[in-house]
């Protein structure tokens, strides 16, 4: 599928056509005579780079490069994607990119202590930012124009809410990176919408097998755990072995897709898994400072704008699959 059949499909209308008129000239165009900053007015925006918490490849976040390197092409822009899942060198990042004068910034805020000075130094820059993925709570309060991305913990109660409509009494939710904001989200918000017994363990994305053993550990620690929810489409892997090694009965729902979430989910090994379209988190911040940067448009009226959750399940697995395989969701 072409780049501009994706945005179509990913990017209401109305804000296709914005972009695309903004970026345009002709009669009754001219913007340089604006009453708005000359900075954000007159000059064209030409490059973005986009600095993610994520680790080595996640296909989570290869789906979010996609996302923004399609966005690029299609209006003329150059994106740098880079990723850092250590705060402190992700905060590098950031200042590289500002020094280099990039046009704008897309963050993920997954540590917003260690990212809120870089990004507040970019504002200062005149660069816009926009948060996406993690930060949502701190993204205006640090300058940022907007965020795209779920909102954690209303995605985890609707998820933690999901499992106890199917039944279970006791939910183990999986923790993949310690100080990341979001999970933290996730799971108090699971808590919240599975209403009754649950509990935590802390693994590292890093050491699948070190993940897999702990998953496993508290599923025979406690018998009465019947419920596995991972915030990670790399860890759900683990926790479906880690299921089947302890012999337990535990059903295990996850958070994010990729192929062997699919095929899990096909083969009745996942219940579900809570999708919040990672394409549209690269996509849609392009658009935004495109339309910024030449229109002094903003979109969100100060609240994020979501991307999910939705849920994928045995029901619409197979219309979701194609688009998986591509790299697109």
């Amino acid at each position: 599928m072409s780049p501009i059949r994706n945005l179509r499909r990913s990017v209401p209308a109305w804000l296709a056509a914005a972009a695309v008129l903004a970026g345009c000239s002709g009669p009754g165009a001219d913007i340089s005579e604006s009453s708005g900053p000359a900075t954000a007015t007159t000059t064209p925006l030409t490059s973005v780079a986009v600095v993610t918490h994520g680790s080595p490849g996640d296909a989570f976040w290869n789906v979010v490069k996609n996302g923004a390197e399609a966005a690029g092409k299609d209006l003329g822009i150059q994106v740098e994607y880079n990723s850092a899942g250590d705060p402190g060198e992700q905060a590098k990042l950031v200042d590289n990119a500002v020094a280099q004068g990039v046009g704008g910034l897309v963050v993920s805020m997954a540590d917003p202590q260690a990212l809120r000075p870089s990004v507040e130094h970019a504002v200062a820059a005149g660069i816009p930012v926009v948060t996406i993925n993690s930060g949502e709570a701190d993204s205006a309060a640090a300058g940022a124009i907007g965020h795209v991305g779920q909102s954690e913990r209303q995605a985890g109660a609707a998820a933690g809410k999901r499992l106890r409509e199917a039944g279970k009494t006791k939910m183990l939710c999986v923790i993949h990176e310690a100080g990341n904001i979001g999970a933290n989200d996730r799971c108090a918000g699971a808590i919240e919408g599975f209403g009754t017994d649950a509990t935590t363990v802390q693994v590292d994305i890093n050491n699948p097998a070190d993940a897999q053993s702990r998953i496993k550990g508290a599923l025979e620690a406690d018998r009465a755990i019947d419920a596995v929810l991972t915030l990670n489409s790399q860890i759900a892997a683990r926790a479906v072995d880690g299921v089947g090694e302890s012999h337990s009965g535990a059903v295990v729902a996850t958070f994010d897709l990729n192929p062997d979430v699919v095929a899990a989910i096909r083969a009745g090994k996942l219940l579900f898994a809570v999708d919040q379209q990672q394409y549209e988190q690269g996509y849609l911040p392009i658009v935004m400072l495109q339309l910024y940067r030449r229109n002094l448009g903003t979109v969100g009226g100060g609240v994020p704008v979501q991307t999910g959750p939705a849920f994928v399940d045995k029901g619409n697995v197979d219309a979701i699959a194609g688009f998986v395989a591509q790299g697109t969701r």
